[in-house]
């Protein structure tokens, strides 16, 4: 399966593919970092993100797209760049009928890691060995983008499995209610036929003399 992870941003924009392989065995296909001038036009600089975005998307042709879930921050400014540019991503893949998956950032470092708590040094060297890179790649936004592929592929598998479990056991749920829909109402019938039955085969009490 082939992978696009996205860590978004306006200033700069981390784009890596990872292809995963037979058990937990990746390589990367392609990593870069996507930069737009900060002085210019908010929707310039989304364009340039949504024209990369879309040129990697038809050139490596991934299968699912991996994006970093943003979570509030200081800086109110830098987290609405952030969450516009996480949009333009999955616009554009929803465009090509990819799926897109956000990973919040304790994710990716525990399935790169181990350890929701990791820096950015630790989860560079981690992908920097997992990928057998030559060298890390940088900056920071370039090893989460591959950060984030790797989290999908190890990741989503499980996930599919739950959803698929947690489906068959509302299935199931809803088919016990049903049947003891069924069986409730047909006791009530059986009750109020026994019943009728019992009324109309009564014998008539003889009245009473003077």
């Amino acid at each position: 399966m082939r992978v696009l992870g996205v860590d978004p941003g306006l200033t700069r924009c981390g784009l890596g593919v990872v292809d995963g392989g037979t058990g937990r065995s990746v390589s990367c296909v392609a990593v870069d970092v996507v930069r737009t001038p900060v002085d210019d036009t908010l929707e310039r600089r989304l364009l340039a993100v949504a024209d990369a975005v879309e040129h990697w998307l038809d050139t490596y042709r991934p299968e699912a797209v991996a994006v970093e879930r943003v979570f509030s921050q200081h800086n109110v400014r830098t987290a609405m760049g952030t969450a516009q540019a996480g949009g333009v991503v999955a616009l554009s893949a929803a465009r090509r009928g990819l799926p897109v998956v956000f990973h919040t950032p304790s994710e990716v470092k525990a399935a790169v890691t181990g350890s929701g708590r990791a820096d950015k040094a630790q989860v560079t060297g981690m992908v920097t060995r997992l990928l057998g890179l030559a060298r890390a790649p940088r900056p920071a936004d370039a090893a989460d983008a591959l950060a984030l592929a790797i989290c999908h592929l190890w990741r989503q598998p499980m996930r599919d499995r739950l959803a698929e479990a947690e489906a068959r056991a509302a299935e199931l749920a809803r088919a016990h209610k049903a049947r003891l829909a069924a069986a409730a109402k047909t006791a009530n019938t059986v009750s109020r036929t026994t019943v009728t039955r019992r009324a109309n085969t009564r014998t008539p009490g003889k009245g009473v003399r003077g």
